[in-house]
């Protein structure tokens, strides 16, 4: 097998258990990846500002790709590459999700806007991101600085047809996809965790098919298509399992530590 140099890591449903937790067993595979000379990383959906508490127990030291990997931040959070999704994708994405009903979030590299407080999902993405919405009575002035729009609803065969018609309605104009099955994210054109990935290898000057990824969703398939070996979580749905080269346990059952694990087990085998 060829020696994994490079494995970047989704966050939700991935590196943390449905709680939003990192095991310690997690920590410490991250850790051990370091040691034995394996870069690593995170690419998420999540903003910049939901990533930060992750990077000091996982020793985080290269740029993470927030936003679906349409940005690139360092480790302490500064942009060092920025997208934005053309405002007349905006605000044509923010009046599709409006007729569809479903709630409705604006993100900036540094804020997340929301018109309705007590959304459904807005107490699960407080938990998740860490940090506090700001209540806007109109999403006009900001859409020139979206960095992602997310359609949010329970409603989940409501948000897959609603992921159709956002693709037909932006066209290449920026990318549609959902990071769970409650989520539909709008994210700049030309950006997604495979160019992300891409990129990462090409700073570190690692060939692709030295690159690991890991995932359980379907922003994650991109990132999968261009590296080397691809891990699906086991919690992932079987679409998404039959992207990816192997298959590890779910984020319950310490599926990134296994993955890990594997990974160094086959490293050190040579």
């Amino acid at each position: 097998m060829t020696r994994i140099a490079l494995v970047v890591s989704d966050v939700d449903g991935t590196l943390l258990t449905k709680d939003k937790v990192l095991t310690e067993r997690a920590a410490k595979a991250a850790r051990r990846l370091h040691e034995s000379g394996v870069a690593f990383t995170l690419t998420s959906s999540r903003p910049a500002i939901g990533m930060r508490f992750l990077v000091e127990p996982l020793q985080i030291t290269l740029p993470l790709g927030p936003f679906n990997g349409s940005s690139i931040i360092d480790a302490d959070m500064r942009p060092v590459e920025q997208s934005l999704i053309p405002q007349g994708a905006a605000e044509r994405a923010v009046d599709l999700l409006h007729r569809t009903g479903v709630d409705i979030w604006v993100f900036t590299n540094d804020a997340w806007l929301t018109r309705n407080p007590h959304g459904e999902y807005v107490p699960n993405e407080r938990r998740a991101i860490r940090a506090e919405p700001t209540i806007v009575e109109d999403f006009q002035p900001h859409l020139a600085n979206a960095c992602k729009i997310v359609g949010a609803s329970s409603d989940f065969d409501l948000l897959a047809r609603c992921e159709g018609e956002m693709r037909d309605a932006l066209g290449s104009e920026a990318t549609a996809v959902r990071s769970q099955s409650y989520y539909l994210d709008i994210t700049p054109p030309g950006h997604d965790k495979g160019t992300f990935v891409s990129a990462m290898a090409q700073r570190l000057g690692i060939p692709l098919d030295q690159v690991a990824t890991i995932g359980d969703m379907h922003n994650d398939v991109a990132m999968f298509e261009v590296s080397g070996l691809s891990i699906a979580m086991g919690n992932a749905s079987e679409d998404v399992k039959s992207k990816a080269t192997r298959v590890t346990t779910s984020n319950q059952d310490e599926g990134f530590a296994n993955a890990m694990e594997m990974i160094l087990a086959e490293n050190a085998e040579g």
